[in-house]
């Protein structure tokens, strides 16, 4: 499969909506998850942590970008959909709706959120769309250091208190079911992009997902949930549950205040 715009044309209807839809899927989750690590710039336990998660969020800004870009195949002003779109349009993952509200929030959306996303970004990448899986590899060798601070941090959260280790497990039982459901969906759409090459399969991907996060679970004594169906409520337009992310994260991420700045 060549990387043209034509290219994108020829597939059939549904296929392109769903190739659309996971192309969005994950750029708007990286901007909003950008959007929640940020938010700790200040608020993180040490400057070092701090730091550490301002650069994740301008890693995870820089890919979503990159990801938008991709539209222009099929016909979307990349600017457009980055900056001008209400924030019931988004389809970024519902676990990142709300900001992370502790640290052990943020802890385990590197290790759950942050690596289920990088699975999905992965399985697209393998597939046979060169102008996709050109930019994957760099974004995954980033993201690298996402999975490994976050680990790093919920073995000694998990290891320190008993306070600290329960807030992990809610913050876990909370979170991973329905970002596997969102992100590696199992729907309709998603089964043409598999039969298409365009990705790999959905279980397939879980699988991988549950073999890194095993260890992490096996320390706060937790299973990797059993994942059937889509959950109530999903979206298949956008690939999503129900709702959407708060608008002022939304504004933040289109930049609104910044463009309010500029002096024509």
């Amino acid at each position: 499969m060549t990387g043209s715009s034509e290219t994108i044309q020829r597939l059939d209807p549904e296929t392109r909506k769903g190739f659309r839809r996971l192309i969005l899927s994950l750029a708007d989750t990286k901007r909003i998850l950008g959007i929640r690590y940020s938010d700790w710039l200040l608020g993180a336990p040490s400057i070092e942590a701090g730091i550490a998660v301002s650069s994740m969020a301008q890693d995870e800004w820089g890919h979503a970008r990159l990801l938008y870009s991709v539209l222009k195949d099929f016909g979307d002003d990349p600017l457009e959909v980055e900056h001008s779109r209400d924030a019931s349009a988004y389809a970024s993952v519902d676990t990142l709706d709300r900001p992370f509200p502790d640290w052990s929030a943020v802890v385990v959306g590197m290790v759950v959120v942050d690596g289920v996303l990088s699975s999905a970004l992965e399985g697209a990448g393998s597939g046979a769309y060169e102008p996709l899986s050109g930019r994957v590899s760099k974004m995954l060798a980033e993201e690298e250091f996402h999975g490994e601070l976050g680990r790093a941090w919920l073995r000694r959260i998990a290891e320190s208190s008993g306070v600290g280790r329960a807030r992990l497990r809610e913050r876990v039982e909370e979170v991973l079911l329905p970002t596997l459901r969102g992100l590696l969906p199992t729907d309709p759409l998603q089964g043409r992009l598999v039969e298409a090459g365009l990705t790999a399969s959905s279980q397939e991907l879980r699988d991988r997902v549950r073999e890194a996060v095993t260890p992490s679970l096996e320390l706060l004594e937790l299973e990797f949930p059993v994942v059937e169906g889509q959950g109530e409520g999903w979206d298949p337009d956008r690939g999503r549950g129900p709702g959407h992310p708060l608008e002022e994260a939304v504004e933040r991420a289109r930049g609104d205040r910044n463009r309010a700045l500029f002096v024509e």
